[in-house]
């Protein structure tokens, strides 16, 4: 059993989760009309994921769709043993979709992780709790297919597209509550276990696919109205985005 935090923000209709644990997050939509999952953590989260949808008084069958910002083994992983189960739909970006089929994997390596370590031997301790998770499980999600906007909007919370690539190709953050919470994802995060700084950051190269383009799409927070942020790693932050995607890149 993963020890998770559950912070809340609600809005008008309905209230938004971010679930926190050591080694990633989940976001719970929930309003009349059911609840949205936005990502899921490692395959080894799947019974977390189903705890947190009770914790806040729903259940499974309330799910009306998962939604993934990216599609690495500590997002999809989780979402795909529970839509297995369950028989939800699952949805991503157009170009994040053959990620998520595991047509291509844009993944760190067990090399680049080697490489992280030795850097950094404080991240055996992160490494030794996800391959117990199933960091090493490279298993998609076949039939995983591209939201469009109007699908979005019907969607419990709601959410509004973010495309944010760099993490991945089609890496998406999602605005929920109303526009007031950010969904980031790992473009934007607030914490990590392999690394001591907390605050809004970017994640660390070794898990970012095109580092560049990552900034480009956080550039682009700075644009954004948003005061919350659930981030894919690390605790929620309160404050202007514009600011924390201003704070983060100045970080790196």
């Amino acid at each position: 059993m993963t020890t998770t935090h559950i912070d809340t923000v609600a809005h008008p209709g309905g209230a938004a989760h971010l679930v926190s644990t050591y080694a990633t997050n989940w976001i719970l939509l929930q309003d009349d009309a059911g609840i949205t999952l936005i990502d899921a953590g490692y395959p080894g989260n799947a019974r977390d994921v189903t705890d947190s949808v009770r914790a806040i008084g729903g259940q499974m069958s309330d799910i009306r769709a998962g939604l993934l910002t990216h599609a690495h083994v500590d997002h999809i992983g989780g979402m795909a043993v529970l839509a297995g189960e369950h028989g939800f739909e699952v949805l991503t970006g157009a170009d994040e979709v053959a990620h998520a089929r595991r047509e291509h994997l844009q993944q760190a390596t067990p090399p680049d992780i080697a490489a992280m370590i030795a850097r950094r031997p404080s991240a055996l301790g992160w490494l030794s709790r996800v391959l117990r998770l199933g960091v090493l499980s490279r298993r998609g999600i076949d039939d995983v297919r591209a939201f469009t906007d109007d699908e979005l909007a019907r969607l419990p919370g709601a959410p509004v597209a973010v495309r944010s690539p760099g993490h991945t190709d089609g890496h998406v953050a999602y605005l929920v509550a109303g526009g007031r919470v950010l969904v980031t994802g790992d473009s934007l995060i607030t914490a990590h276990p392999t690394v001591s700084t907390v605050g809004p950051q970017l994640i660390s190269r070794t898990f970012d696919h095109d580092p560049a383009r990552t900034r480009l799409s956080v550039e682009t927070f700075t644009g954004l109205d948003a005061d919350v942020i659930f981030p894919g790693h690390g605790p929620i932050h309160h404050g202007p985005v514009r600011d924390a995607a201003r704070a983060a890149l100045d970080r790196r």
